[in-house]
């Protein structure tokens, strides 16, 4: 969940105010004031000469120079060689170093001029930083002053922050909320003190001192700063009303920004919409939140279309883009693993090794995953574990980072173990695939253990994993029955079942009875299994487009719960389901695809063998759902092999897209090409192209 919206919005103003003059315009007072103007109490402890000569040489040409842009660090020196006891050449280097940050090292590098002006401020302007007044005379010259020192303070809580040093960004805080301003600007200390303690709320006093016992303690600490913010913005009404009226309005859209983080995280449906609302009413949605918030209610058709509006204003920005990486679990959900590794790639390349690259390296290998190339999924995995990710402006911390890598880890380890049952349909005939099998099973187990051991020191597991949606979580809703299907299965049946009846967001209550359902089968509970699957089936509240996972976990389910039956047809047809809404799950349920088969060209015999051996069924039976299969073989330039395929339904209709692969080894080719026929690797889509 993002911060950074609230305080983007709250920057323009500060820079529109800085520009315009407060809104006094009407005045004749949007210009610099000149130190004559400026009451003597405000003028800093330095002979007349200096503060003329600052006030020519640097607040001058100040007026021209961008403090955000490439000029400002050969500003900042100039400035420095006149009057390095001035804190704007300190701000314009600490404004380049930050602006052009994008890693540990870089953020670091921008701590020290920015604290170095923050001091210089405050020694030199302290009586001009604590006045509050509601006459214009005496608050025009100084305004500007107070502008800088909530850019400074705001630049350098982002270095502590994103270096990992919350003890020193609350202390910050604090600092600047004791100049206690009557508007805010860019440093609104009690919302960023609420974010603050919501960020950590998973720690305790031990480790920081501005932190409770427990997440609920710190939850409230965070809602009570909160509560802070509303009380200060109401103080300073009456001295604000006279020459920049707006200043509340804009102050409690910042409150509403973080009591809607805050309210998301606590299951708050109500309370959440309601401040999402305010803030729509006002033209200051956070897109990015709210389209988190839609998707933790199970509505993902509002959410993908919040994050396409998320992502135009987040471009350019050098961390995480959020809408990113979860519009690729969304196309998971709509059965479009292809597209969601296309977005992943393209954001690859765009954030280089940039914050963000980690992520979008995880999401990759979830893509890739889900459409089944298991070897090229760990790839992205390894990737992920190997970088050093920076966490900017979001409550996604490492702890988040690392529980998805190792959780992907484990899948792709189940996935192999089920890639050897489908390319051997007679493996347990074959004492070879069994040893690999056993050695498969012995790395599964070893990985769960590792994130079982992780996972239990994890606070938040009850909130972020046991929900299957929340703001905080990183993985699908999918991927976390990979962690829980083989440990304490009594536990989570009652878990869910309760989830099931209490939980106030109507599209996620299906989500707990499908996985119910599914640990009863564990259990060896079939018929009761059965029951509650058909339940399922017959709900109307489910989106064709939109849950298509949803939709082929259950189809799953059914066949697997007809196979323990002993119902071959019933199984049949919801083998038939299952693969037309998600032809990239089957090889990995250890379950045989009914499939006919159409050889056309000279076909090569070893290839079609190879093909056979995998575990799926060929029949000739027109009466078994089956999906149709076209093979082709021919040869190209310079006498190249090439295999096309294609897979349509019983009415016609492509279920896998005409494509054409090229090969030397028919052992390699015909495993290949069974993958293929369950549109597993291909051809991958990017986001905004045409499929």
């Amino acid at each position: 969940m993002k911060t950074r919206l609230s305080h983007s919005i709250l920057f323009c103003i500060t820079i529109m105010v800085w520009c315009t003059g407060v809104g006094m315009a009407q005045t004749g007072a949007s210009r610099e004031p000149k130190p004559e103007e400026i009451l003597p109490q405000f003028r800093p402890p330095h002979p007349a000469n200096k503060v003329e000569e600052r006030y020519f040489n640097i607040d001058q040409k100040r007026k021209t120079a961008d403090m955000f842009g490439e000029d400002a660090l050969p500003r900042s020196r100039e400035f420095k060689r006149i009057d390095s006891t001035y804190y704007v050449g300190w701000l314009f280097e600490g404004s380049y170093k930050y602006n052009h940050s994008a890693d540990y090292l870089g953020y670091k590098s921008a701590i020290y001029p920015l604290e170095r002006a923050l001091q210089l401020c405050e020694h030199d302007y302290a009586k001009a930083l604590a006045t509050r007044t509601d006459d214009v005379r005496v608050y025009f010259p100084i305004y500007k002053i107070q502008i800088d020192y909530t850019v400074i303070a705001n630049y350098l809580m982002n270095c502590y922050s994103n270096t990992d040093q919350p003890e020193k960004t609350f202390q910050l805080l604090r600092r600047a909320l004791h100049w206690n301003f009557q508007n805010q600007f860019s440093m609104d200390a009690y919302n960023y003190m609420a974010w603050t303690v919501h960020r950590n709320r998973f720690y305790t006093h031990d480790k920081y001192s501005f932190l409770k016992n427990s997440i609920d303690e710190n939850e409230k600490l965070a809602g009570r700063y909160l509560d802070s913010a509303m009380r200060m913005i109401q103080k300073n009404i009456p001295l604000n009303e006279k020459f920049q009226p707006s200043v509340a309005e804009n102050e409690r859209q910042g409150v509403y920004h973080y009591r809607n983080i805050l309210y998301s995280y606590a299951f708050n449906i109500d309370s959440a919409m309601h401040y999402f609302n305010l803030m729509k009413k006002a033209g200051r949605l956070p897109h990015n939140n709210f389209a988190t918030f839609r998707a933790v209610c199970g509505d993902f058709r509002t959410a993908e279309a919040e994050y396409k509006i998320a992502a135009g204003s987040d471009a350019g920005d050098k961390r995480l883009q959020e809408w990113a990486y979860y519009t690729t679990i969304l196309n998971i959900y709509k059965a479009k693993p292809k597209n969601a590794a296309g977005l992943s790639r393209g954001m690859i390349r765009a954030a280089g090794t940039t914050p963000g690259y980690g992520w979008y390296n995880i999401a990759l290998s979830r893509s890739l995953l889900y459409d089944g190339q298991t070897a090229e999924a760990q790839k992205y995995a390894d990737r992920a574990a190997d970088f050093k990710e920076v966490h900017i402006g979001t409550t996604l911390g490492q702890s988040h980072y690392e529980f998805s890598v190792q959780l992907l880890k484990l899948i792709g380890k189940e996935q192999e173990r089920s890639m050897l049952q489908f390319e051997n349909r007679n493996w347990w005939y074959n004492p070879k695939i069994l040893a690999s099998m056993s050695a498969r099973l012995s790395e599964n187990y070893l990985q769960q253990f590792l994130i079982i051991n992780q996972f239990a020191q994890n606070p938040e597991r009850d909130r972020v994993i046991y929900k299957l949606f929340s703001n905080e979580s990183t993985v699908s809703w999918d991927e976390v029955w990979y962690l829980i299907h083989d440990f304490s299965t009594k536990f989570f049946v009652k878990r869910f079942e309760t989830e099931a009846a209490t939980d106030k967001r109507p599209h996620v209550v299906k989500y707990f009875k499908l996985f119910t359902a599914r640990l009863k089968m564990q259990q060896g509970k079939y018929a009761e299994a059965k029951r509650e699957l058909d339940a399922l089936t017959r709900i109307t509240d489910i989106d064709p487009d939109y849950e298509k996972l949803f939709m082929a976990r259950l189809y799953q389910a059914e066949a697997e719960c007809a196979k323990e039956q002993k119902k071959p047809n019933e199984q049949n047809d919801w083998m038939y389901k299952l693969y037309i809404t998600y032809p990239q799950l089957v090889p990995f349920t250890g379950l045989p695809m009914n499939m006919t088969l159409h050889i056309g060209g000279d076909a090569d015999k070893k290839v079609i063998e190879r093909l056979k051996a995998c575990n799926i069924n060929w029949v000739t039976n027109s009466s078994i759902p089956s999906p149709g299969v076209y093979i082709a073989f021919s040869e190209g330039k310079n006498k190249q092999k090439n295999i096309t395929y294609y897979v349509v339904d019983r009415n016609g209709k492509y279920l896998v897209n005409k494509q054409t692969f090229s090969w030397k080894n028919a052992e390699e080719a015909g495993t290949a090409l069974a993958y293929r026929l369950f549109d597993v690797g291909g051809n991958e889509i990017e986001e905004g192209k045409k499929e």
